[in-house]
Parts: structure tokens; sequence; C-alpha cells
């Protein structure tokens, strides 16, 4: 069984459009407590992606819903259907 190298090479424009067609994610959580007493806590959310993909990961996940809801209840306007 051989290596085979491969010739083709991404140039960076090629990199940055697939990256921002697929979408890249990191979540990170992070918990530091010292003796049973949370001193610091991080959530982040890193999403790298066009807008487009990330429109369509949310529809599909339901986070536009959520927000529309959350910004209408704090608004006190009513819920409107599309």
């Amino acid at each position: 069984m051989s290596i085979q190298k491969s010739t083709d090479s991404s140039s960076l424009a090629e990199v940055i459009d697939r990256i921002l067609d697929k979408g890249i994610v990191i979540d990170a959580f992070v918990r530091v407590s010292l003796v049973g007493i949370e001193i610091l806590t991080v959530e982040a959310r890193v999403v790298i992606a066009s807008v487009d993909t990330w429109l369509r990961y949310a529809e599909a996940v339901g986070l536009l819903a959520d927000e529309a809801q959350e910004e209408n209840r704090l608004n006190g306007s009513p819920q409107l259907g599309f």
C-alpha cells in the first residue's frame, strides 16, 4: 500500500468559499470552580457561515421561530404568522 500525494491545491478563495457555503460551528462551555464555588462560566458559540447558510440552518432547527417569539414577548407585540 503506497501513499498517494494529491497534486490538487486549493486557493484561499476556494477555501473561504467552501467554509461560507458549508459553515463552521465552534461550541464551547467552560466552568471554573474552586471548592464547590463556581467562579467563572463561559459559554461561546462561534458560527462562521454565509447568511444564507445560517438562515437555512436556523430554520431547520427552529431558531428563527424562537427568536421571533422572544422578541414579540419582550416588546408586548402580538405574534404575526407568515
